[in-house]
């Protein structure tokens, strides 16, 4: 091999090796011939990010005081003394301002999960219209999932919750539900079933301590 010919040689390979570092790119020297391979940098798995929270526009709507058939048997909501800023809420502070616009445009209490590391929004939309509702999920640990919904979300008499079979009372927050056990494996608390506004929250990928645990630390955000 000649001088001029090596020479060529190494600059290739350097050239090679700049365009390479440019891309996030490492060169690996493969072959007798020794050029260069540009093998690409390590990218994140789909989905890894933080999900981003598009809460849907809200429209004007009347909002309707929490109200109660007589004598349904149901518990039912009662609201919160302690209510307090959004702080509490897990997720981000675009997270945080969806439920305090919500608290401020309605009349019935909005609670939100205070979660431990693990959980983040998974998506949420809101509106006013028709005394307002709001639906949210989280995603946790080991694939565990949470789905919450407050207020007019509902007109059907079971309350949409999904099948299953009662399993006593428990907390949600400051009021006091229907724990049912779903037939799919599933959890779900329901506060004033079948009738507006409600609190419906439905986990899986827990047990019903895991989910009690989470219903009883919802806090509720003032209005």
């Amino acid at each position: 091999m000649t001088r001029t010919r090596a020479l060529s040689l190494a600059f290739a390979a350097a050239l090679l090796a700049t365009v390479a570092a440019a891309c996030g790119g490492t060169a690996t020297p493969t072959g007798a011939s020794g050029s260069p391979v540009i093998t690409p940098a390590p990218t994140a798995p789909a989905g890894s990010g933080t999900p981003t929270f598009t809460p849907a526009p809200t429209e004007p709507g009347q909002t309707v005081a929490p109200t109660s058939p007589a004598g349904s048997g149901e518990p039912q909501a009662t609201s919160s003394a302690g209510a307090g800023a959004a702080d509490a809420c897990s997720g981000t502070d675009d997270n945080r301002r969806f439920y305090r616009s919500l608290a401020q445009s309605v009349a019935w209490p909005v609670v939100c999960p205070v979660l431990p590391k693990g959980w983040w929004v998974n998506q949420g939309t809101s509106r006013l219209a028709g005394g307002g509702k709001i639906l949210i999920t989280y995603t946790g640990p080991a694939g565990a999932s949470l789905a919450l919904s407050e207020g007019f979300f509902c007109a059907a008499a079971d309350g949409c919750v999904p099948s299953g079979a009662d399993a006593g009372t428990a907390p949600l927050g400051t009021m006091s539900g229907t724990i049912v056990a779903l037939d799919d494996g599933g959890w779900a608390i329901v506060v004033s079933r079948g009738v507006s506004p409600s609190w419906l929250l439905v986990g899986h990928g827990m047990d019903q301590a895991g989910l009690e645990a989470i219903a009883a630390a919802l806090a509720e955000v003032a209005g």
